[in-house]
């Protein structure tokens, strides 16, 4: 076997590609430069530049923090991903950390909010569904908390289930089919989102008007956006959301008997009923939902919590049975010390006096039995009515709008809407996804740590924008790819995508101690990898080589 020398050296291409052609696509580096470039013309790495690369860290699905980020980039055709004459060398800590702050000094927030409605409105992807959703982020060790102005690393109700940690927030706000965010918030780590929602919509709204967009929007969220204080008084923009059950009229609602119900069929298993509500003095309409999956899922759970409840209630009364008390009330009080923590259970009990001969051994005729104390023997049932008043309220929840046009905005309607709730929760997943750039963050800065929230809400409107233009161009097309089982279908994950394009590489061949090849050869290409990066687009096909900057075919490919 013969070893290459530096004339001859393989580059990863893999899925990095796409992901540049897309940011390239989406003008993306530019759109930031123009916003906060520096006019320095010894700096080699525009903080545009500097995003892309964080980008490309981020769904490279390597789990390499901010600081190895030139290490990333070694085996990369960095010059060709980021379209300059950089490399890996040049993309440092402080290259990047130096970006971070730029973008934390003109906003996290209102940097997105600019990029994000720009490239949405270019290429038509503002509908007028928006969702919202908080989730939080943990972090380690000891952060500068900066200037008053940026988020605070502080404890707060960690949806991480990591209450020892200290957090922050993200506000997200996506929009759409398409699921790309259109806006993102980095809050303090302790902020209600009973609180959030209402601000961060009173922004976006406002937003918005900054930017001449007058397209009505929806909101959408789940039941921490259902308030009495705050979004019943809300007047002047359309809502749908869940409607908690700690509210009586609520709890009352998703207990009544099916009999009880006019259910109207849907598809997938779903059966609706509209009621109007007046809760907090507002019209407003509300749908009692039936979920057939909910309600098998959730019955299951039921009658493995039943059976676990049964075992230990039997096990508490056989131990209170060897026991025997001084007097009637202490056996009387512990046996209902324990029946009340079991509403599922009724326990049927006697308490019966245990009577003794004073000695041991073979009693006299004029022997009497004293009173000893008391035991109790009890049996236990199962409470039918309150389980049958438990198994009505599986599989049900009550969405509530105030849009009161039922021609127009039909029960069918309000739940698939409300399902598209899911885009949000897909969203703050993959963010928060152990593979991804950070599911813990490191950064040593309050300041930074909000200026790469807004890079890691980059990284997801790249990646849904990408995983959506390639589904709509497989259904224009009328093409198919594999899935994971080799099925054909038009809705591939982005993320399965990038496995299938695992592989490529670039074959570079030097002359002398010339830094530039005088030639590069694509390796491990096949048709189906081909197919993928034509679907992608011109871009994607200068980036991989199978056309020329000019738009001609290379030969051989």
């Amino acid at each position: 076997m013969e070893i290459a020398g530096e004339e001859l050296q393989t580059v990863t291409m893999d899925h990095h590609g796409l992901i540049a052609s897309v940011c390239k696509e989406l003008s993306l580096s530019d759109k930031i430069d123009s916003r906060i470039g520096s006019k320095d013309k010894r700096r080699k790495v525009s903080p545009g530049k500097a995003v892309i690369a964080m980008i490309l860290n981020g769904l490279g699905f390597t789990n390499r923090r901010l600081y190895l980020s030139h290490q990333f980039f070694e085996n990369k055709p960095i010059e060709r991903l980021l379209d300059a004459p950089i490399e890996a060398k040049d993309i440092t800590d402080h290259t990047l950390g130096h970006a971070l702050d730029e973008i934390s000094d003109y906003g996290a927030s209102k940097l997105f909010g600019e990029l994000a409605f720009e490239m949405a409105r270019e290429k038509d992807l503002i509908h007028r569904l928006n969702h919202i959703d908080t989730t939080s982020l943990s972090v380690h060790g000891e952060y500068e908390q900066g200037t008053p102005e940026a988020v605070e690393v502080t404890y707060g109700y960690s949806k991480d289930h990591r209450p020892d940690l200290k957090q922050v927030v993200l506000s997200l706000v996506v929009n759409g089919p398409s699921a790309i965010p259109l806006w993102m918030e980095p809050q303090d780590g302790n902020r209600s989102d009973r609180k959030s929602f209402f601000e961060t919509i009173s922004r976006v709204n406002a937003f918005k008007k900054q930017i001449n967009i007058d397209k009505p929007s929806r909101w959408v969220g789940d039941s921490a956006l259902y308030s009495k204080e705050q979004l019943l008084k809300e007047t002047h923009y359309l809502w749908l959301t869940r409607v908690p059950e700690t509210i009586k009229e609520a709890k009352d609602l998703v207990k009544k008997g099916s009999e009880e119900v006019p259910w109207v069929e849907l598809e997938k298993g779903y059966q609706v009923s509209s009621f109007p509500s007046s809760y907090g003095n507002v019209e407003q309409r509300w749908l009692l939902v039936f979920s057939e999956q909910a309600y098998k899922r959730e019955e299951k759970t039921l009658k493995k919590k039943l059976e676990k409840q049964l075992n230990a209630l039997e096990k508490s009364i056989w131990h209170l049975s060897n026991e025997i008390f001084s007097c009637l009330d202490d056996a009387k009080k512990a046996i209902l010390a324990v029946a009340k923590n079991y509403r599922y259970h009724e326990v049927h009990y006697e308490i019966v006096p245990i009577e003794r001969y004073a000695k041991r051994g073979k009693p006299k005729l004029t022997d009497e039995k004293k009173l000893i104390g008391y035991q109790i023997q009890g049996e236990v049932k199962r409470n039918e009515k309150t389980i049958e008043l438990e198994l009505n309220r599986k599989g049900r929840f009550i969405l509530a709008t105030n849009d009161l046009d039922t021609k127009n905005y039909p029960d069918a309607q309000m739940l698939e809407e409300y399902k598209g709730q899911q885009g949000v929760e897909r969203g703050f997943r993959f963010i928060k996804d152990p593979w991804f750039m950070v599911d813990s963050i490191f950064l040593k800065s309050n300041k930074r740590i909000e200026a790469l929230m807004m890079v890691m809400t980059l990284c997801l409107f790249v990646y849904n924008y990408s995983q959506h233009q390639l589904r709509e161009r497989l259904r224009q097309k009328n093409e198919t790819l594999p899935n994971q089982l080799g099925k054909e279908v038009q809705n591939p994950t982005m993320r399965w995508i990038f496995q299938l394009m695992e592989g490529i590489g670039v074959v570079r061949f030097y002359k002398n101690s010339i830094k530039t090849p005088f030639k590069e050869v694509l390796t491990n290409l096949n048709r189906l990898r081909e197919k993928i990066i034509r679907l992608f687009g011109n871009g994607a096909c200068q980036m991989y080589g199978l056309i020329q900057k000019n738009g001609s075919e290379v030969l051989g490919m």
